[in-house]
């Protein structure tokens, strides 16, 4: 047996242990239900004040347990109770002239808004709050001291709004999207599973604003961007990750996906003015919950995972743990082996104090993808100034032997300090780290009929980050002005190596029309060299201060210490930027903003193929300007903006294999954005993304001035998405969605000569709800490229790539 047979038979192992893993962990799940006497009477003495308080009080002296999100009750006020009331009066009498009241699903109890005009009420998501009663306290109960209630997230019948979603910026309060001057998407774990999203661009599909080139069971190098410009920031529970370049985060953990744009700077010190990518995970739920997902995608890719959640009395602890695989052969005959695991953790450990944890790990093994292309040898005068033309046969763009491998980690903990109703303080810890060995083709296309040199890039490397944060929020009324206030300090730690001897270079020669017969039979070296750090010591304030019930401002200032020792043990720089926003609110369901954000840029690492590689560029400082509406209503969801970015430019000096990487000038993005969802009936909604990009480079050097004027790199000026879903009103639980994404024309180098085409795709699928053997379950299935779209791709590092295939996957889960 071979080397290569040895590894997938290994491969085909690790799959069949995962899912025989996941039907033990089915055949152990189990649950148990107590139900609570709602209408027996008894005496209660609840004090007069806080809401918050006087609900927990209630809830000790019934000896029953509460849940709810703390933020519900700031400010509100309760005469208290006392006297003879059963369960269902007590809460009802404090809870009156509120807009709240109790619900219970089996043994819990917990706090939601009432429902208005026969609507579903508002999804709200709580927190781990709790009110848990002793033994003492027990009045004609039987229920136990020690029963504990789930973590609850309510499901209208319709999905909640996009701006009515948190906006995951805890360093303004995790606010609404809607009274946040700031554009952001939310993406939750419904919408993912439902349209079979596995990389950041389908996650983003519906958002025009985020764009990433990088097809599924592709590697996504450099490639994704929002407003157009790269994106280097992400973080996984605010805690960051290296994944600008070399793969995505196991989306199968993220219960939703959040784009920040243009907040970086404020939120996370470092970072690209364009924006980042936040992914919150799913949490541990105190009820035992479990589901089975099994799916099939084109061409012969079969996957399964388990996902189950319960409480584990004896430790009274709450998990959450999931588990699965992937492995076969994707459409564009790419070979992927994934595997994947996770456990979170969520604990009480005193009646103020919550305790979580985060463990997820995944390998993936991707083997012969599509090789990416440059033009570095490319004549356009004498091509024409078009590009050869696309071809999806991918045996003339695969190499044989060709693979890259990641090993993905992250692990986080913290602790959450309620410290009474309108403060509390959070501590987190966090470490991540991402392996890459690569084997990796490129191409550089040399004219129009499809000549290439082909190039092998053999390298590997660690990328770590070590994460710690105290951080407090909570409340201060001076007189009828109220002030939201947030700060912290923090350090974060990013620790590289790469590898002691790695390989750029030409190995063969080919056409894109011709089927490859190159094979890599060079042996790599994947030892890793000494590790170089960066280190940033931080401290954030801000303040939202609400003058009336329309007008408020947000305050913001930020200070970074920085150190690089990566190519100066000496070297550092320190900052302080600011943030400012005014917002108005001629009602509830309306905003309209004005913001101002200031972002320390570190310096980009200089890749292998510029003769400068190696090198740290400095760092910079990019300021963002933003106007901007939002509404939502009854039928009617919209958000539109105005913006302005103004960063350092990167510019490609020289050609070929002489070319180098420096930072000249200055690139300034002005672009306008529109984001709307419309109800058209109960069954039918419609949806419109747009993003509009001038964007141009301007101060730049004397041996630049041919640049000036010019529009950056793949930064098209144009993008637009059409969508839709429908319920079909004859068959209860199906649904259909699609959507349509029109790209503009991209320029692949700053000398603007040479663009990609644009192009337009769509994407369909149907989601089917039923009941399975007595259980709930799901069935997705979609297309991608429904008309086999022909494309060109490109992204922010200067390359390009075939587009992505006509291709479909399937998936059904069952839920416990």
């Amino acid at each position: 047996m071979n080397k290569q047979e040895s590894v997938k038979q290994i491969s085909r192992k690790k799959l069949v242990s995962a899912i025989r893993s996941v039907m033990f962990g089915l055949c152990i799940s189990s649950t148990a239900f107590v139900h609570a006497e709602q209408h027996a009477t008894q005496p209660y003495d609840v004090a007069a004040g806080s809401l918050g308080s006087a609900l927990s009080s209630f809830a000790v002296q019934s000896g029953v347990a509460l849940t709810f999100d703390p933020a519900l009750t700031r400010g509100l006020k309760t005469k208290g109770l006392k006297g003879q009331y059963s369960l269902e009066q007590g809460f009802a009498e404090l809870l009156k002239n509120t807009n709240y009241e109790i619900r219970q699903t089996n043994n819990s109890y917990y706090l939601e808004q009432k429902i208005q005009n026969n609507k579903n009420a508002e999804v709200v998501k709580l927190s781990t709050l709790q009110s848990k009663a002793s033994h003492e306290n027990y009045l004609n109960s039987d229920t136990s001291s020690d029963s504990v209630l789930p973590v609850i997230t309510l499901k209208a019948e319709n999905q909640e709004s996009p701006l009515k979603r948190k906006s995951a910026i805890t360093v303004l309060g995790n606010q609404s999207v809607l009274d946040t001057p700031f554009s952001v998407t939310v993406v939750n774990h419904e919408d993912i599973e439902k349209r079979g999203a596995k990389s950041v661009g389908q996650i983003f599909a519906n958002d025009a604003s985020v764009y990433s080139p990088a097809s599924v069971m592709t590697t996504n190098w450099w490639a994704t961007q929002i407003r157009g410009l790269g994106v280097k920031n992400y973080y996984i529970n605010d805690v960051p990750m290296t994944l600008n370049w070399g793969g995505d985060f196991p989306v199968e953990f993220a219960d939703n996906v959040v784009a920040l744009k243009g907040l970086t700077g404020f939120m996370y010190g470092f970072g690209s003015p364009g924006g980042a990518i936040s992914y919150q995970l799913k949490q541990a739920t105190k009820e035992p919950q479990t589901s089975l997902d099994l799916g099939y995608r084109t061409d012969r890719i079969f996957s399964a995972m388990v996902d189950t959640s319960s409480h584990f009395a004896p430790a009274n602890i709450n998990y959450r743990f999931i588990l699965g695989g992937e492995t076969g052969t994707a459409y564009n005959d790419s070979k992927t082996d994934r595997f994947f695991t996770g456990l979170m953790l969520d604990k009480q450990l005193l009646d103020n104090l919550t305790w979580d944890a985060n463990v997820i790990y995944e390998k993936n093994d991707l083997e012969k993808e599509p090789m990416q292309f440059a033009l570095w040898s490319y004549d356009p005068t004498n091509s024409g100034a078009s590009l050869p033309k696309v071809t999806y046969k991918y045996q003339n763009l695969n190499v044989d032997n060709s693979y890259y491998k990641t090993e993905t980690l992250m692990a986080s903990s913290g602790l959450k300090w309620q410290i009474n109703d309108d403060w509390y303080a959070k501590y987190q810890f966090g470490y991540t780290r991402k392996r890459h060995d690569s084997n990796k083709s490129f191409a550089d296309i040399k004219n129009s009929a499809g000549d290439y040199d082909g190039i092998i890039y053999q390298f590997s490397s660690l990328d770590e980050n070590y994460f710690n944060q105290l951080m407090f929020n909570g409340l201060v009324n001076f007189g009828q002005i109220r002030n939201n206030l947030v700060f912290g300090i923090g350090q974060n730690e990013n620790a590289s190596r790469f590898a002691k001897n790695s390989v750029w270079d030409t190995f063969f020669t080919g056409n894109l029309y011709q089927p490859t017969n190159y094979s890599i039979d060079l042996n790599p070296d994947f030892s890793l060299g000494d590790k170089s750090t960066t280190t940033q010591n931080f401290a954030f304030l801000s303040d939202t201060i609400d003058f009336t019930d329309q007008f408020k401002t947000i305050l913001g200032v930020r200070y970074t210490d920085y150190k690089d020792d990566s190519s100066d043990p000496d070297y550092k720089t320190n900052a302080t930027t600011p943030t400012f926003a005014l917002i108005y609110k001629p009602n509830a369901d309306s905003a309209l903003y004005a913001s101002y954000v200031e972002a320390l840029e570190a310096g980009q690492l200089v890749s292998g193929e510029y003769t400068n590689a190696g090198e740290i560029l400095d760092a910079t400082i990019s300021k963002q300007y933003e106007f901007g509406f939002k509404y939502d209503l009854d039928k009617l969801s919209l958000s539109t903006g105005l913006f302005r970015i103004e960063r350092t430019s990167l510019i490609t000096e020289g050609t070929g294999n002489q070319k180098a990487l420096v930072q000249d000038g200055m690139t300034i993005y002005e672009g306008a954005e529109l984001n709307t969802n419309y109800k058209v009936s109960d069954q039918w909604k419609l949806g419109v993304s747009l993003i509009h990009l001038d964007a141009k480079l301007d101060g730049l050097s004397t041996s630049n001035q041919n640049l000036k004027g010019n529009t950056p790199a793949a930064t098209p000026e144009w993008q637009v998405v059409l969508n839709t879903d429908y319920l079909i009103p004859v068959v209860e639980g199906l649904s259909l969605h699609a959507n349509v994404r029109y790209n503009g024309t991209s320029y692949l180098a700053d000398e603007n000569t040479l663009k990609t085409p644009a192009y337009t795709v769509a994407n369909a699928g149907l989601s089917y709800k039923f009941r399975l053997a007595q259980h709930d379950a799901m069935l997705n299935a979609n297309v991608n490229n429904l008309f086999n779209k022909k494309y060109w791709t490109v992204n922010n590092g200067g390359y390009f790539s075939a587009g992505e295939a006509v291709n479909g996957s399937v998936g059904l889960k069952v839920n416990w």
